[in-house]
């Protein structure tokens, strides 16, 4: 199978029960995307698939063929961090780091999902412009836990990047 990965091109024979996580992380040593629970209930292993965030954990490589995924590893580069990365840095968003590939890939889509006006449960008004609030910040990260309690240090910096791409 063929995957496009941070925009390169991996050429991979793999068992087609390989989960995508298990051959980022064993097939192609990009380890930034965490095994947490293996349940998709943690989002340690949140990657961008086309743009939407999903659990790595919970599909199967074999899939996503032709996709363009994106890991933590295809965001920035400690030269050229992305705009989320450097948030997190400065609002202390990050805590021990195990989840951090996670949170800030879940954050990266989570934006991209407000910007499309994508509806949460929390969402007031279904048929306006979605208002990313501290609490619809919160509800959609929600699938992305921290162990270390970061929670309000994360939303401070996911709310700082909305607002400068919003200047």
């Amino acid at each position: 199978m063929q995957l496009t990965i941070n925009g390169m091109s991996h050429t991979l024979e793999v068992d087609p029960r390989t989960t995508l996580l298990d051959v980022l992380r064993d097939h192609l040593a990009l380890t930034g995307s965490k095994k947490g629970c293996d349940h998709g209930q943690c989002g340690a292993c949140t990657i961008l698939v086309n743009g939407r965030r999903i659990n790595s954990c919970l599909t199967l490589a074999v899939m996503h063929e032709g996709d363009e995924i994106v890991t933590i590893e295809g965001l920035g580069v400690p030269e050229n961090l992305h705009p989320m990365q450097e948030s997190f840095l400065h609002h202390d968003g990050y805590q021990c780091g195990y989840c951090t590939p996670g949170q800030i890939m879940s954050a990266v889509g989570m934006l991209g999902e407000a910007r499309d006006n994508w509806p949460s449960n929390v969402t007031a008004d279904l048929e306006g412009r979605t208002d990313l609030t501290d609490a619809e910040i919160s509800e959609r990260m929600s699938g992305n836990l921290c162990r270390c309690s970061a929670y309000p240090n994360i939303v401070d910096a996911i709310r700082t990047v909305k607002d400068k791409a919003a200047a």
